[in-house]
């Protein structure tokens, strides 16, 4: 398979945006090692080059009859089907061994990503759920980054709520981005019989629904801050995401919403590496 093609294929760039999610995990834990950084790395890209070409094969059909998508690289005959899916199986198989590498816990959370990772794709010809499936999808990283360093769930007083607030704070950005992203395919969705928040409610609704899920991503982050007293150059990176999350509130509710989504995402590409920044600085280089 042609390297520039498949790296078009996978979103190599997306790939970069999503591995602070899994580091921010390492990083609520404690810190890790560079053991564990090396094999959260490993894990976080396999993870997403399998998710994005079982997508990619997956919904090449849809993607045909889409002006927006058809010139994907399957749908344009561009990369053969059958290289994807291998693609996606040794990508799993990869994201099963780093996971392995890690701790026993993490091997047997890797099934549960790989079933994500393939079913997410079918959803929304079932569910407008979709967008938040897509937030579970990525949940899945700063959970496994939180569970690679403890190896547990529990704390002294039971179950460690802390993933699951991380999980949860992801899910519901990337849940209401989505929303606002599936306005591109409002009217094909429709034709088609997908199933899609604006789709089904239609774009005002959609608007408050992801509104709603933002509000509630931030309010995760705060309380993960307060839960483990952070310093104030996480706070500052929050405040920082807070604004971002603002403006792009803004922008979807723009009549242009093609322009919007573009300049949405050229913002969106900041979200993670500020709170990332934040968090590292906060955790290696308290300064309060």
């Amino acid at each position: 398979m042609d390297f520039k093609k498949t790296a078009t294929l996978i979103m190599v760039e997306q790939t970069l945006f999503a591995l602070p999610f899994a580091y921010l995990g390492l990083l609520f834990a404690g810190g890790g090692t560079v053991v564990q950084w090396l094999w959260v790395t490993v894990a976080l890209v396999a993870g997403r080059t399998a998710g994005m070409s079982f997508n990619r094969v997956i919904d090449a059909a849809i993607d045909a009859k889409n002006p927006r998508t058809r010139d994907r690289a399957v749908p344009a005959g561009e990369v053969s089907r059958r290289d994807v899916w291998i693609l996606a199986v040794v990508s799993c198989c990869i994201m099963m061994g780093a996971s392995y590498m890690l701790n026993e816990l993490c091997f047997y959370f890797s099934f549960i990503a790989v079933l994500l990772l393939f079913t997410y794709s079918y959803f929304k010809r079932f569910t407008a759920a979709s967008h938040l499936y897509l937030g579970v999808v990525e949940a899945a990283a700063p959970v496994g980054g939180y569970i690679a360093v403890t190896g547990s769930f529990s704390s002294l007083g039971g179950i460690d709520v802390l993933p699951f607030l991380l999980g949860i704070a992801i899910m519901c950005w990337i849940g209401g981005l989505d929303i606002i992203y599936s306005f591109l395919d409002e009217e094909f969705d429709s034709r088609e019989g997908l199933f899609s928040i604006p789709s089904k409610y239609g774009r005002e609704k959609a608007r408050i629904i992801s509104s709603a899920l933002y509000v509630a991503a931030f309010a995760a982050l705060v309380l993960a801050g307060i839960m483990t007293r952070r310093g104030i150059a996480y706070w500052v990176s929050l405040m920082c995401v807070g604004l971002i999350f603002f403006q792009q509130q803004r922008l979807g509710r723009r009549e242009d919403i093609e322009a919007a989504v573009r300049e949405l995402f050229q913002m969106n590409a900041f979200v993670s590496p500020v709170l990332f920044a934040g968090m590292f600085i906060d955790v290696f280089f308290r300064i309060m």
